[in-house]
């Protein structure tokens, strides 16, 4: 197994380096990463190629090869985001709070790096290229384990943005890819304490509970998205049926897709044949209660399907009564992490925003919106689903810690 203390400690070393560089320093780190993605396309798209054949023979599903698979574009467009992230304000060094004590002491609180980062992730090779961007911007190393099932991809981009740090005069070390695929090497990552200062775990529900469990160095839950639409009895029924079209299929296999349709009784009979026929025209498979089955032919739904993230074309549907038997069945089934509610009802949208428990809670719009890219942060590191230091999509600043600097004339206490 990779000697992980080795990784540790260059990780440490890159972190003092980055400490001492300058905004437009880091900047043009990103720009030369950028640049070297976009030289190295060829290698990583035949590295790529190698993850989704392999993927493909073992059955993967289409909308988890469509979460792995890489093209040019989609390489120009990771490279793209790598550049709006030089453009962004720095954080480092951002004084949040200033205040002089009775006793001359002028303290500040100022934003600093977290240190070492650790991302651990699944299928996903653009999060290679998305959390290195944001962990040199602000001046954090980080130590990358991305899934078996893209490890060609994520090397050829990991090589190629390291090439890029060096192009900068940045130690290539700030970015490292644990490329044992053990499992064992992604539990010794988990516990190595003393080196890493923040493990973000970035995947389904079975790695964010192994990494929950297993974690000893400290841990962001990013979460998984049992997202849900909520249809009021006052809703633009065109507007709804847009948005449970693009919040279900526009990419099933993402965390921010709905998993969950419900629909107020008083609208069902209008809603549900015309939402019906657009989901079924983009191939979703729909699951519906008794009492939605009442208004359109679909295979019965079971308490399970309400409680599962399903990352494809499959969507359970359930008719309420009110709005507060809505909020009640979120609240059983919500992982916290993206809810909405369709509605011309301004009363009816605040009494939904101030009862949800949601990372993000949206008023007719779709839960798709749910990204760093999305809310203006150039990319994300993932999307925190608990209440602790970040929440929601993690840009810049949640990538940042802060002290406290407080300069004195000799006082003593």
């Amino acid at each position: 197994m990779t000697d992980l203390t080795e990784l540790g400690k260059k990780a440490k070393a890159a972190c003092r380096i980055l400490a001492g560089a300058d905004t437009e320093t880091k900047n043009e780190a990103l720009r030369q990463m950028a640049a070297s993605l976009r030289a190295h396309t060829a290698e990583i798209l035949a590295a790529n190629g190698r993850d989704v054949k392999a993927a493909r023979e073992k059955g993967t599903g289409e909308s988890l090869l469509d979460r792995l698979s890489l093209t040019e574009d989609r390489i120009s467009v990771i490279a793209a985001d790598m550049e709006r992230v030089a453009t962004l304000p720095d954080p480092v060094g951002e004084v949040m709070d200033r205040f002089t004590r009775p006793n001359g002491l002028a303290i500040e609180q100022v934003r600093v790096p977290m240190g070492v980062i650790a991302i651990i992730y699944e299928s996903r090779p653009n999060v290679t290229a998305d959390a290195a961007a944001l962990c040199i911007k602000t001046a954090n190393a980080v130590i990358l384990k991305g899934g078996s099932d893209a490890i060609f991809s994520n090397i050829a981009i990991a090589d190629a943005l390291r090439a890029g740090l060096e192009q900068a005069g940045l130690p290539a070390d700030a970015v490292q890819l644990l490329a044992d695929t053990d499992r064992a090497a992604a539990t010794a990552l988990m516990r190595l304490r003393g080196y890493v200062d923040l493990l973000i775990p970035r995947g389904g529900a079975a790695l964010i509970k192994n990494t929950v469990e297993n974690a000893t160095v400290p841990v962001i839950e990013t979460g998984t998205g049992n997202c849900h639409i909520y249809i009021d009895k006052d809703a633009d029924i065109d507007m709804g049926v847009n948005i449970i079209v693009n919040a279900k299929a526009q990419r099933p296999g993402v965390c921010n897709a709905a998993e969950t349709l419900l629909v107020h009784e008083k609208i069902a009979a209008d809603f549900l044949p015309r939402a019906a026929e657009a989901l079924q025209k983009a191939g979703v498979e729909l699951r519906g209660c008794e009492i939605t089955r009442q208004y359109i032919a679909c295979t019965p739904c079971t308490e399970m399907d309400f409680a599962t993230e399903f990352l494809d074309y499959i969507l359970a549907i359930r008719v309420v009564s009110d709005i507060d038997t809505a909020l009640a069945h979120i609240s059983q089934y919500s992982t916290l992490h993206s809810e909405a509610i369709v509605t011309e009802n301004n009363e009816t949208a605040e009494y939904f925003l101030r009862h949800i428990d949601a990372a993000a809670v949206y008023v007719n719009a779709s839960t798709r919106f749910t990204d760093g890219g999305e809310f203006g942060f150039g990319a994300e590191i993932g999307i925190s689903t608990q209440k602790l230091h970040a929440r929601g999509p993690m840009g810049l600043r949640e990538l940042t810690s802060y002290q406290y600097r407080i300069r004195g004339t000799g006082q003593i206490r």
